[in-house]
Parts: structure tokens; C-alpha cells; sequence
């Protein structure tokens, strides 16, 4: 071979050598893994809800003067059943699961969750249940329940992409609910047991405290775990201050639930015997002090905590109206029915028309069932 090409040659290789080693080294993309727990909103996004009985609610023909009928379509609904056959509510004799398939009024209105499932106005709204089994904990936790947990399991799974929040045994720690602590935490853990052998993907599993007086050793005690829960909650009433959820719910990298919420005002002894104000929105003067003291705090509350607060229900209600309440020395002066204040529903509209809350779309099952 030509000397003269031979050096070319190896000119020519030194250099491509030279380049290989000098170019530009291919990047690894790295996938990120979803740390957001089941149907959790991104940080600053809040999932709106509205509860927590027919008459509240409205949207239907014969319930047509409730939230839907006067506001915006939220992004769910709240409503209630139960593990409690036999017990005896304000008349109604209990037979598991009611206010499902039929018309059942424990004292607290109408409830019939299959009706509003059924109407054009809730077809993109996810749905949250509040599920008591007080006085049968035992009775879940020992398997003596299994039929009904199964029985509410399949109609869960037969709502298909529906989104579920279910709230087993709320407020489990409030005296009143008088649950066993070791019973309520293996009934917690057997329902979701149970529902995980059923292969049922749409539910999200709420874990809601009453929301005050909780120091965090006793919310430690109560909690069934993060392998078992995906979202933890309270209630928000007038004892909003006194709640250690937010800082319990960033411990355990949880999304938090407002899952209770409602217009009430301290009356100053609420920390000795429970009792508020009378807070009637229909009453200009009334609705103005509770604009001031429960409204703007509540707002307040989402707005300097996106990072944990995903979702809220408020409950459009007419307590004073409903024999459940009657008595009750915390809601039986109050009629929280946002429609009944021009003021109010002009400032409710106002806030909850920002770009965070999110409402009934047809994307927004999509939007929350998504894994990035």
C-alpha cells in the first residue's frame, strides 16, 4: 500500500476515534413515579363536593331546590349508608345499606343514592360515602358483616370508572359514635381486605377523624395505616382551629379530605358542651357572622394549605329542619343553605369559581384516574 495512504488512512481513524470519544453522550430520560395517592388532584387543585341528602343536594325532579339547582355542578356528592342492621333511627328501623336502592329517612332527610346515580346531572360527579357500622364494630371486625360488605362492594364495582371516596366509619373516634378502637381498626383493615380480593379499582379509602380536641398520639392510636389508607379527613365545624389533621396528613404524605363542612359559629361554650350559634343564612345579620367566622377561615384553610387539602364537601343543609338534629345542641340552630344568602352564594361562587376547584367535567374522571 502507498505509504502516503497508509498515513491518510490512519489520520482519518485517529480522528473518528477522537470524535467518538469527544461527542455529545445520549441521554438517559428517567420516568418519574407517581407518588399521588388514589384519585388525589395535583398540589393546589381541590375536588369539590356537596352533601349529604337528597333535599341538600337537589338535582332531581321532585328535589329540586338544593345546591345543583342553584350553583355550579360540583365535582361530587356526599351521601350515607351503613353495617347497622336492626338499629332504631328516629323511627327507621335499619336494615343494612339503606339509602342505596331505596328511599330511607333515618332522621336525616331522604336518602337514595341509586336515583341521583341514575339522573343526566350526576353523570360526571364522583361520589363519596360516608359507611357507620356504630354498635356492629364488632360484628365487622369478626366477619358476622361480611355479606353486607360484599353486597356494598359490588355495587361500588358496578359503578365501573365512577371515582369512590369511602369513608369507613367516620368521625371514628367521637364519643358519640362510642366505636372500640381494636374493632374499628380490624373492621378498617377487613373491609379493604375484602375489596381488594373482589378486585374493585375505583374506590379510594378515607380515613376521617371528627377534626378536633385529637392530640397526635391519639390519631396515631386510631390509625389503621399507610398500606390502608389513601386519603385522611375531618370535619370542619366550628372548632376548625383546634385540628391536628393537616399536620398528621403531611407526616404521612397523605391527600386530606375536608369531608365535613358546614356553617357553624361558636357560641363560646362549644368546648364545654358542644353548643353553637343559631346561624340561619336566611337571617342577613346571621349570615354575615358567618361569612366572617366560618366562611372566610374555611377558605382560608385550602387556600394556605395546597399541598395537602384535595378535597372538600360542604353540606348544604337545613339542620334544623331534620329530626337527627332536633336536639343536637351543635347543629339544631342552623340552616346552612347557601341559596338562602344573596351574599353568601355571590361570595361562595366567587371563591369556588377559581381555576382549582374542580367541577363535573366530562374529562374529570380521566383527569383524577391518571397515573403521572
Amino acid at each position: 500500500m502507498n505509504t502516503k495512504l497508509s498515513w491518510v488512512i490512519i489520520g482519518l481513524l485517529c480522528s473518528a476515534l477522537l470524535f467518538a470519544c469527544n461527542a455529545p453522550k445520549q441521554q438517559t430520560i428517567e420516568v418519574a413515579t407517581s407518588t399521588r395517592a388514589k384519585f388525589e388532584p395535583e398540589d393546589g387543585q381541590v375536588l369539590l363536593f356537596i352533601g349529604q341528602e337528597m333535599d341538600a343536594i337537589g338535582g332531581l325532579e321532585d328535589f329540586n331546590d338544593g345546591y345543583l339547582d342553584h350553583f355550579d355542578t360540583p365535582g361530587g356528592f356526599t351521601m350515607y349508608t351503613n353495617f347497622s342492621p336492626g338499629g332504631n333511627s328516629f323511627g327507621h328501623i335499619r336494615k343494612g345499606l339503606d339509602g342505596i336502592w331505596s328511599d330511607d329517612n333515618w332522621g336525616d332527610s331522604i336518602s337514595n343514592m341509586s336515583r341521583q346515580l341514575a339522573d343526566p346531572d350526576f353523570q360526571h360527579l364522583a361520589l363519596a360515602i360516608g359507611l357507620e357500622f356504630v354498635d356492629h364494630d364488632a360484628q365487622v371486625a369478626k366477619g358476622a358483616h361480611d355479606e353486607l360488605i360484599i353486597k356494598l362492594g359490588e355495587f361500588i364495582k358496578s359503578l365501573g370508572r365512577r371515582p369512590v371516596f369511602l369513608r369507613i366509619g367516620y368521625e371514628f373516634s367521637g364519643a358519640w359514635n362510642h366505636y372500640d378502637q381494636k374493632n374499628y381498626l380490624k373492621a378498617f383493615k377487613r373491609i379493604r381486605d375484602t375489596y381488594e380480593e373482589m378486585g374493585i379499582e375505583n374506590i379510594a379509602y378515607v380515613w376521617q377523624s371528627h377534626g378536633w380536641d385529637e392530640p397526635m398520639d391519639h390519631l396515631e392510636a386510631w390509625y389503621p395505616g399507610d398500606e390502608y389508607v389513601d386519603w385522611v379527613g375531618y370535619s370542619f365545624f366550628s372548632r376548625f382551629d383546634e385540628t391536628n389533621m393537616i399536620e398528621f396528613a403531611r407526616k404521612h404524605k397523605k391527600p386530606l379530605f375536608i369531608a365535613e363542612a358546614t356553617a357553624n359559629v361558636s357560641s363560646g361554650t362549644t368546648k364545654v358542651d358542644g353548643k353553637t350559634k343559631e346561624i340561619r343564612l336566611d337571617n342577613p345579620e346571621q349570615a354575615a357572622e358567618a361569612k366572617e367566622k366560618w366562611f372566610k377561615p374555611f377558605f382560608k384553610t385550602i387556600d394556605e394549605n395546597p399541598d395537602v387539602v384535595k378535597a372538600i364537601s360542604y353540606i348544604n343543609c337545613n339542620w334544623r329542619s331534620h329530626a337527627m338534629w332536633e336536639q343536637n345542641p351543635t347543629f339544631q340552630g342552623v340552616d346552612a343553605r347557601l341559596q338562602l344568602s344573596e351574599d353568601l352564594s355571590a361570595f361562595w361562587m366567587e371563591e369556588t369559581s377559581k381555576a382549582k376547584y374542580l367541577k363535573s367535567d366530562p374529562k374529570l374522571w380521566d383527569h383524577l384516574w391518571r397515573k403521572e
